[in-house]
């Protein structure tokens, strides 16, 4: 089976990344990720992603544009958790599902559902809403058991550890709190 995964960040990828493998799918990756905030951290994040992609010979997808202008348009009146939050799974989810439509994968999946801070109920509503419109198969696995393991794997790789989620928003309540 051939599966699109979209990708929030390298260490979140390592995990889901080995169970679909470990499935006997053929795993490209999607980095689309327009709600990352400031463009510093958006381009660590990409930069990170195509290096671990580069020195694994990982197949890869990536949105270059920095997408923070449309994130804000179609957040600006949910700025509060948890519709900003599904407003956001939304768009990168709708996005990977047409990805994948259009370049003849069997089915999407997203690291989203590694993260133990993340809600997956939600993730998995709106990737099968983008399922249904696209026309592919969705493939909802919950992976949070491995967030832990991901993270020890990743820092020994040396891959890139942000702190937030990534929005401006998600910043401000990690450094807040």
């Amino acid at each position: 089976m051939k599966v699109l995964l979209h990708a929030c960040c390298a260490p979140c990828t390592v995990m889901p990344l080995r169970e679909l493998r470990a499935e006997g799918a053929d795993v490209t990756l999607l980095f689309a990720n327009p709600n990352i905030h400031p463009y510093s951290e958006w381009k660590a994040r990409l930069e990170a992603f195509e290096e671990y992609c580069a020195e694994r010979g990982l197949s890869m997808l990536s949105s270059q544009r920095y997408g923070l202008c449309d994130f804000v348009t179609n957040i600006k009146e949910h700025i509060q958790k948890p519709e900003r939050c599904r407003l956001c799974y939304r768009m990168r989810l709708r996005t990977t599902a047409r990805s994948a439509s259009e370049n003849g994968f069997d089915a999407f999946s997203t690291t989203l559902l590694v993260s133990p801070y993340q809600d997956c109920q939600v993730i998995r509503h709106e990737a099968e809403a983008a399922a249904d419109e696209a026309g592919v198969l969705f493939l909802c696995r919950d992976w949070r058991d491995l967030f832990r393991e991901g993270n020890r794997v990743a820092r020994q790789l040396g891959l890139y550890m942000q702190k937030y989620c990534g929005c401006v928003f998600s910043e401000y309540e990690r450094y807040a709190e």
